[in-house]
């Protein structure tokens, strides 16, 4: 038997069927295109699955469950997400109208923390945080091997601490929020203005002044390279996130925290530049807080851990 797992985010969705060892053994991703409305996005990732089962030569019967992890809530069937416009979506009963598969759904971040506590860098962690940086950013949260999420199931929200008070407008309604500084979304929106203003730059050169050819993977690069504006955009970045690991670490006092999405793949030039930049961000000086180091499973945790989700 096979397990599907969906990782759907704001800027793609991401498909893929572990087997009984939780491996995974294929993939695919499409563009999430949320303009389009809930039903459009639900029936591309019924045929997401049921493409990857064909590709891998089984039937769908041979497929226990999808598990879908979303960058919001789902509760009794219904899902609700900021950065996809969904409110009180019937999300089970619309992915069975195009597959008839039992469903099961939750937090992204959560889910991917749930594989990560298991198989990767929060194994072992009394208290492990993953924050995922993506479109926006997700946290998951583990304690004592169980996900926490608050008492009404509303809780793990990391991306929406106010780090910045009547700072930038966010999704969520609020301002200032973590995810407006220190997602790659934020990243990208750096980039582009720097190649709009700083024709210096080398970000401008290697984009031939084209806003839409950036990355936030190239504002890294540029940066590894030297690029000195784009260093210090890369510094204004980690700055912000540091200033969020530092609230999670007072709050949550947590063993470990892993980073995971896009970040995960830029090696240890940025990861040592979070790790300094958090060093004198807890409340007692000298005291040890939390190791903070990259996701094991990088960008296919939010598969993972969605298709455990059918692990009964």
């Amino acid at each position: 038997m096979y397990l599907a797992g969906i990782d759907l985010g704001g800027s793609s969705i991401k498909a893929g069927l572990v087997d009984e060892n939780m491996s995974l053994v294929c993939k695919s991703s499409r563009q999430t295109d949320v303009e389009r409305g809930f039903s459009k996005v639900t029936a591309d990732m019924a045929d997401m699955v049921s493409q990857l089962a064909h590709q891998q030569g089984i039937a769908l019967s041979q497929i226990k469950s999808i598990g879908i992890g979303l960058p919001g809530i789902f509760q009794n069937g219904i899902a609700n997400a900021v950065n996809l416009f969904w409110k009180d979506v019937p999300l089970e009963s619309e992915m069975k109208k195009h597959i008839d598969l039992p469903v099961f759904a939750d937090n992204d971040a959560t889910v991917a923390a749930v594989y990560e506590y298991h198989f990767g860098a929060l194994k072992e962690s009394k208290v492990g945080v993953l924050l995922t940086l993506g479109t926006g950013i997700g946290g998951g949260i583990i304690i004592n091997g169980k996900p926490f999420n608050g008492a009404h199931g509303l809780g793990g929200e990391l991306g929406h601490i106010q780090i910045v008070p009547d700072g930038l407008p966010c999704t969520c309604g609020n301002k200032g929020c973590l995810e407006n500084y220190a997602s790659a979304t934020a990243m990208l929106r750096q980039g582009r203005r720097c190649v709009a203003e700083r024709p210096e730059s080398l970000l401008f050169k290697l984009t031939d002044g084209d806003m839409n050819r950036v990355t936030a993977k190239l504002v890294t690069d540029c940066a590894m390279q030297g690029d000195h504006i784009a260093l210090a955009l890369v510094d204004a970045y980690v700055g912000y996130l540091a200033v969020g690991i530092g609230i999670i670490e007072n709050t949550l006092d947590p063993d470990t925290i892993a980073l995971g999405g896009g970040v995960s793949n830029t090696g240890a030039f940025l990861l040592d530049k979070i790790i300094a930049a958090c060093a004198d961000k807890g409340v007692f000086t000298g005291k040890k807080y939390a190791d903070i180091k990259f996701a094991v499973s990088g960008n296919d945790a939010g598969i993972l851990g969605a298709a455990m989700l059918g692990v009964a």
